[in-house]
């Protein structure tokens, strides 16, 4: 049987440090990847195109990510993404022309996913559901970490030594990691045993199949929370350019609502292994519903902030909740199977966030996108609040004991 972790500090090094650095990485290349393409030739839409291939590599992945942790286990998975990672970044840092870049950028979003579904399963095989919620919180926040402080590193380097060393801070993020992987002990080496003894790997599409109906139910329900995410990375820029401000009062206004967002992951955690995933689910999609539609509101930086601030505390403290809800919906056999797909409906709604916004502003004004996009969250919020206690674990436990005491009891 695997080993049964009762305290995040104990593997803190084996399960957050290979995030971290991956995501300082991720952080100091992402800003300078549009530089990269134009200083190679590329015009405004292609090298903006070269940002979009991330994503696009991301939903590429993420099936295949599925198929490859089911054969070779989590943390075989995870080692060859950080390989796979270490190729894209020292192909971004030598691309000749444009065609490589973008094919070393897609590379990026192709480990990315590998990387993603590996870690999430990795905690899930490993925590036990008490902890569940505060491991998969404390992972979306190690991410956000390194995204918050990658740029910086990489603005420094740049500063000295040009763009092509952003990638090689990002070579020895993914590098650092694939080492680290290296000489820490294999938390779920237990549970890849037991899988070892099985005949066969069932397919991704098969499982998939077989749980159709948790996809169609609360993972519509993860379309809506990762499309209103995406949404706000996309619309408070949009709204700071539309108000007259510049980009670095823009930036300085991310930057405020980043560090807000980031400091919120454990209490997010926290608070849904205590009382439950709704209690957390809810309010993030309700605050981030109402800080879009009092977005349009705003004519100051002081404004815009003070809303940006609300929108990064909803999102902060929803860290980790589309792990930790694909966790609890995940069966106990095939796991990283039906997570692939669960990652492919989140990463499906990263990019149709986005998308959505710019349909959007073709037929009505950008406030007008904004007032629909917070009601896009709020009906969101609806559906998440009707499917989410159907697969916590704390609510199924609740409802089994109260109906073990009305079996129990006369007077029930």
């Amino acid at each position: 049987m695997a080993e049964t972790v009762r305290d995040l500090r104990s593997i803190a090094l084996s399960a957050y440090g290979p995030s971290i650095l991956s995501a300082v990485g991720t952080g100091a290349i992402t800003p300078v990847i549009v530089l990269s393409a134009r200083h190679l030739g590329a015009g405004v839409n292609l090298a903006a195109f070269m940002v979009a291939l991330l994503g696009i590599g991301q939903l590429a992945g993420d099936i295949p990510a599925g198929a490859l942790a089911a054969r070779i286990g989590e943390r075989a998975a995870l080692i060859g993404a950080c390989a796979l990672e270490a190729i894209g970044m020292a192909g971004s840092a030598l691309a000749p022309n444009v065609a490589t870049l973008a094919a070393s950028i897609f590379v990026l979003g192709l480990s990315a996913s590998i990387f993603g579904l590996a870690r999430q399963a990795y905690l899930t095989e490993a925590v036990p559901i008490g902890l569940r919620a505060r491991a998969l919180s404390t992972l979306g926040g190690v991410n956000r970490i390194g995204l918050f402080f990658g740029p910086f590193i990489g603005a420094a380097v740049v500063a000295r030594w040009g763009i092509s060393a952003a990638y090689v801070v990002g070579v020895c993020s993914s590098a650092s990691a694939f080492l680290l992987l290296l000489v820490v002990p294999d938390i779920t080496a237990g549970h890849r045993a037991e899988q070892l003894k099985e005949k066969h790997h069932r397919s991704v599409a098969s499982v998939l199949l077989e749980h159709r109906r948790t996809l169609r139910t609360i993972g519509v329900g993860v379309l809506f929370v990762s499309s209103t995410r995406a949404c706000r990375t996309a619309i408070v820029p949009l709204w700071a350019e539309a108000i007259g401000l510049d980009a670095t009062h823009t930036s300085l206004v991310f930057g405020i609502s980043g560090a807000i967002d980031m400091l919120l992951f454990y209490p997010g955690g926290r608070v849904m292994d205590r009382y439950g995933r709704i209690w957390v689910v809810l309010p993030s999609m309700l605050i981030l519903g109402l800080g879009m539609i009092l977005l349009p509101l705003t004519s100051s930086f002081f404004w815009i902030t003070a809303v940006a601030v609300v929108l990064g505390f909803g999102n902060g403290i929803g860290s980790g909740v589309v792990m930790t809800l694909g966790a609890d919906a995940s069966p106990a056999q095939d796991r990283v199977q039906f997570l692939s797909g669960w990652r492919l409906m989140s990463d499906t709604g990263n990019a149709a966030g986005p998308a959505l916004i710019s349909v959007l502003t073709t037929v009505i004004p950008l406030a007008g996108a904004a007032v629909a996009m917070g009601g896009v969250a709020l009906v969101g919020a609806g559906w998440l609040r009707v499917w989410v206690p159907r697969v916590d674990p704390l609510s199924r436990q609740s409802l089994d004991r109260l109906r073990r005491g009305r079996r129990s009891s006369p007077d029930l």
